[in-house]
């Protein structure tokens, strides 16, 4: 089913910021889209968009890819709770292993197996080239790279 994004039948309070309003309901949209793009990939390699930005930011660290939940928790868009159920599902399917701290013995940092830093690197290379077909084909590499500046400037903004 397509989604409906046409800024006629989205009709706002006429009190709301007439020109943050389609911004922020275009972001949205495109934030949908690129999920409708993700999604099938992630389900191909057997993840769900939390395991896949949990494995993706222990894969970012420095070698020998080990974070504390802490860390991690900094990283990625999950509560506490959430990425403990993550934690778990990933150490049983031995994608990650989680040993006790000798400095604290509360934290138990995660870091990535071999198994989990091979299945990763496969589903980053897949989401990557998805996502560029479907960005090349809306956007020429120009218009890439000045909305990589836009989005990098709202990233960076304070808040």
């Amino acid at each position: 089913m397509a989604r409906n994004t046409s800024m006629d039948s989205h009709q706002w309070d006429s009190a709301i910021d007439p020109a943050v309003a389609p911004l922020f309901l275009t972001l949205q949209w495109a934030h949908a889209r690129s999920l409708d793009v993700m999604r099938p990939l992630l389900l191909r390699h057997g993840l769900s968009a939390a395991e896949f930005d949990v494995l993706a930011t222990l894969r970012n660290a420095p070698p020998p890819h080990e974070m504390t939940p802490s860390q991690i928790q900094d990283e990625v868009v999950i509560t506490s709770g959430g990425l403990t159920k993550v934690m778990l599902q990933l150490e049983g399917r031995g994608l990650v292993v989680r040993h006790q701290s000798q400095d604290d013995l509360r934290v138990k940092p995660a870091r990535l197996t071999d198994q989990g830093r091979a299945g990763i690197e496969l589903a980053m290379a897949d989401t990557v080239a998805a996502t560029g077909d479907w960005l090349r084909s809306a956007l020429d590499d120009a218009q890439m790279q000045q909305l990589q500046a836009l989005l990098r400037a709202l990233v960076d903004a304070p808040g």
